[in-house]
């Protein structure tokens, strides 16, 4: 019991966990006041923001561009999904209706397209100037990890769209990523370890992106309508918030830049 207790103890005082639970549990006034104010649900806003942290110059606004590329990828791919059925006998055609015969289709789809585009180098762009300014540091490693995990969300969400088109370029590049999901560690069916805990191509992450073996069948194709259009887009809402909370509440930048 003294080595789990120590054990655990020493978990509690990582950088990490301490990053996320700033203040232990509230046992008087002073600490439960201070609990509230750093609560998510409860004081969402900071009580005291530097000036300097107003200024445009200080973020380039890198990050809010990516978070209006990802509004306008909301818009324009809910207005993308009326006229668009995830089925292989609709699919293709459907995308050509929407650029030959949908008003304003053409210029529709390619602002979804291009916006995408926009939005991974924008958040790029603003991973590379917190890592040059150096505000990942503490108290800011969390919201660091989490705009890492933001960035291979995003990723992700491209990887998914790219079959939605169900062409030739869409089919062969999902089909060569998907391949390559096979060799990875331990749940990949050709990776390491793979044998030794019984992953097979009927049960490793390859079956789980396509729903079965092969990727021309409804099930591929519904899988990542699924997740491009409803699961990860509400991953990536949430780890937002989260994210937008953090930046608020880690307002001691001069210590960090």
């Amino acid at each position: 019991m003294n080595s789990q207790k120590g054990i655990f103890e020493r978990i509690k005082e990582t950088r990490l966990i301490q990053s996320v639970f700033r203040h232990p549990y509230p046992v008087d006034k002073q600490s439960r006041i201070r609990t509230v104010l750093d609560n998510f649900f409860l004081h969402i806003h900071p009580s005291q923001i530097s000036e300097r942290t107003l200024r445009i110059s200080h973020t380039w606004c890198l990050g809010g561009l990516t978070f209006l590329f990802f509004l306008i990828l909301v818009v324009t791919g809910a207005l993308l999904a009326l006229y668009y059925r995830p089925t292989p006998e609709h699919a293709y055609n459907d995308v050509r209706d929407i650029i030959f015969t949908v008003p304003f289709g053409a210029l529709l789809r390619n602002l979804h397209r291009w916006s995408a585009h926009a939005m991974l180098i924008c958040l790029y762009l603003h991973l590379l100037r917190v890592f040059l300014t150096g505000s990942y540091k503490p108290p800011r490693e969390f919201n660091w990890v989490v705009g890492v995990v933001l960035l291979l969300l995003t990723h992700f969400l491209s990887f998914t769209g790219y079959l939605l088109t169900w062409d030739q370029a869409g089919y062969w590049a999902f089909t060569v990523s998907t391949d390559m999901a096979k060799s990875a560690p331990v749940i990949g069916s050709d990776g390491p370890l793979a044998q030794a805990v019984g992953t097979t191509q009927s049960n490793d992450l390859r079956y789980l992106l396509l729903g079965g073996t092969e990727v021309n069948q409804p099930a591929s194709l519904l899988r990542s309508y699924t997740l491009h259009c409803f699961i990860l887009p509400l991953l990536l809402v949430i780890l937002l918030a989260v994210h937008f909370w953090r930046v608020r509440k880690d307002n001691k930048l001069d210590n960090a830049l």
